[in-house]
């Protein structure tokens, strides 16, 4: 987000994702995200990113193979 809000937020929904005992929850964040903040979100365990005029079917193509690397299947 312009107010660099994913810095915040993120954190709060691995902590969230792990007292639900659900951290093997695949966490994929878009929007406004400046490039710099990208290694900092896939070092908090983000599988990706996706900024303004991500291509939807290269999108998709990445959250599958995240899928299939989580799953253990490539």
């Amino acid at each position: 987000s312009q107010a660099a809000g994913h810095l915040t937020l993120v954190p709060q929904l691995f902590e969230a994702l792990a007292a639900a005992q659900a951290s093997n929850v695949l966490v994929v964040v878009g929007g406004v995200i400046p490039p710099k903040d990208v290694p900092t979100l896939e070092a908090m365990g983000v599988s990706a990113v996706f900024g303004p005029g991500t291509n939807i079917l290269q999108a998709a193509k990445t959250v599958l193979d995240a899928i299939e690397r989580q799953e253990g299947r490539s």
